[in-house]
């Protein structure tokens, strides 16, 4: 009986049409040939992923990018994700990509800097026992911060460093260069920009990156987004919308419409403004007034 209800679930979500969406401005064409540059005097790749989408927040790029280098996969904003999804995405990530996960919450937990500094020191760990074995002192670990648009670089870093050293904002696009920092006398820290790929080969990533405001709002458009991102939380959390919206079992542009309501959202001729409504929702899913979310299920067939 599960096992229809899950392929009732998952028939129901690839029906479902999901936005176009593609974003691959000329400054992150610039920042990746840096990147592959720069990597060549990294050793470490310290990749976060936001813990509401831990897969769709990966750049494959990365893989050709990375030259062999250890990872570290750090998932943040983990005070908006799911625990029990953020749990399971952390093994699943340790077993099936073979390199170290560690989720952390940027904002509020003020020794999250040194937990990525002691994880990042054990994954170079045989890097550092070679350089001792032949009589070196092992420098300062040389990693790149990397990962797509607003999923919490800059902040990590200063969190690292104990002060506010580069810039952080809520919106994609604010780091548009590549900087070294010396975070800690064991780390020097590459901090890079927000860096998406040429073109989302399964649009349902698009939307994800969008979702949570990976993707610069001003070329999407938020109604089509707000009923993807709303089919895909009433999959994975039945009855939580309409819990919240004071709504009852209905379709996604029915929960705008409930949203339309209940924040008296209309236009000048009485109508529904659904355009408002989607703009409120992503609003709330965006700074966790929706509560704990994970956006995608780790995959069952691949995790047994």
């Amino acid at each position: 009986m599960e096992q229809k209800k899950e392929n009732r679930k998952n028939k129901k979500t690839e029906e479902f049409s999901h936005a176009k969406i593609n974003w691959y401005p000329g400054h992150m064409e610039k920042a990746r040939r840096e990147m592959t540059e720069k990597l060549k005097a990294v050793d470490l790749i310290i990749e976060l992923r936001d813990a509401r989408i831990p897969e769709a927040s990966k750049n494959p790029m990365l893989n050709e990018m990375a030259q062999n280098k250890p990872r570290l996969i750090v998932l943040s904003k983990i005070d908006y994700a799911d625990p029990k999804a953020v749990r399971e995405w952390a093994a699943y990530f340790k077993e099936k990509e073979n390199c170290s996960c560690i989720a952390v919450d940027l904002l509020n937990d003020n020794k999250c800097g040194k937990k990525i500094i002691a994880e990042a020191l054990q994954v170079t760990k045989p890097m550092r026992d070679r350089q001792i074995a032949k009589g070196i002192h092992p420098r300062a670990v040389r990693a790149m911060a990397c990962g797509i648009p607003n999923v919490g670089k800059s902040t990590m870093i200063n969190r690292i460093n104990g002060k506010n050293t580069v810039k952080a904002a809520d919106k994609p696009g604010v780091t548009r260069s590549l900087t070294w920092i010396h975070a800690d006398p064991d780390l020097d820290l590459l901090d890079t920009p927000g860096v998406l790929w040429p073109k989302f080969e399964d649009q349902r990533t698009g939307s994800l990156l969008a979702a949570i405001g990976s993707i610069n709002d001003d070329i999407l458009d938020q109604k089509m987004l707000a009923m993807d991102t709303i089919h895909a939380i009433q999959n994975l959390y039945p009855g939580k919308l309409e819990e919240i919206y004071e709504a009852g079992e209905v379709n996604p542009n029915g929960m705008l419409k409930a949203i339309a309501v209940k924040r008296h959202f209309r236009k000048e001729e009485d109508a529904l403004d659904l355009k408002r409504a989607a703009q409120a929702f992503l609003f709330d899913l965006r700074h966790g007034k929706l509560g704990r979310l994970t956006l995608e299920g780790v995959p069952h067939e691949k995790n047994q």
